[in-house]
């Protein structure tokens, strides 16, 4: 499918980094009459479809402002989030509390204040952006972080049901970004995951898995405990997993 987002209206966070400006480009591509490109520090964009929006999604005023500026959002990208070099499960705390405070809280923060902007313009569409980290025995705060927002995602689908808000999860592994240049291994193209995000977007779905890899994870999930983790144990040998 390539079905275009003519005449809509999108709000990205996390709009500078590798993945943030495809999902600008492609939906620029696809007809969008507006996209927000929100970022801490937002870039200028020669296209006049763009309008730059400063948003850190950890502070609760910046979300009420970035709210009241973009009022007529129909589609909300909630790509903004952290993967710190070093991050590990065992702490330290305040370093985890930051990896939540902004891939679970910051996300979840911005979905709930977006989330009657969408309901006011027709339901809308909310699009997070997950990741196969949620489903594997990694232990960093990042996965996780995405393990809790992937939770979430699927309880924001029961709540904002009522107002017709389509809520899609995004899950996929090793994207070829910044974010994940200092692992040495394969990974799929920032263009080929948006592709995938917009073509959820227009069929309706409600949750896209973005590469192979994580297809087979996913399939794999209802094996009992004690056949899937050693699976996936060989699957991570010498290897240190990626965010998203």
């Amino acid at each position: 499918m390539n079905q275009s987002l003519e005449h809509r209206t999108l709000l990205v966070t996390g709009a500078n980094g590798g993945l943030g400006q495809e999902f600008v480009a492609q939906a620029l591509d696809r007809g969008a009459a507006k996209v927000y490109a929100a970022a801490r520090g937002p870039e200028r964009w020669d296209d006049p479809r763009v309008q730059p929006l400063a948003l850190d999604i950890t502070d609760a005023e910046a979300v009420a402002r970035a709210v009241a500026a973009a009022p007529d959002v129909d589609l909300l990208i909630n790509n903004a989030a952290i993967a710190p070099d070093g991050d590990s499960i065992a702490g330290p705390e305040e370093e985890l509390r930051r990896i939540f405070e902004t891939n679970f809280f910051g996300t979840l923060r911005v979905a709930n204040a977006f989330g009657p902007v969408l309901g006011a313009n027709g339901g809308g569409t909310l699009l997070n952006i997950l990741s196969a980290a949620s489903w594997i025995n990694v232990p960093t705060g990042y996965a996780a972080s995405k393990a809790a927002m992937w939770s979430a995602t699927n309880a924001l689908r029961v709540h904002l049901r009522a107002q017709g808000t389509q809520v899609i999860g995004l899950l996929v592994g090793m994207i070829d970004t910044p974010m994940a240049q200092r692992w040495d291994v394969p990974k799929v193209s920032p263009a080929d995951v948006v592709a995938q995000a917009y073509d959820g977007v227009a069929d309706g779905s409600i949750e896209v898995l973005a590469d192979e890899p994580t297809r087979e994870l996913k399939s794999r999930l209802s094996q009992k405990a004690e056949e899937f983790y050693p699976w996936l144990d060989e699957q991570l040998k010498g290897l240190v997993p990626a965010p998203a």
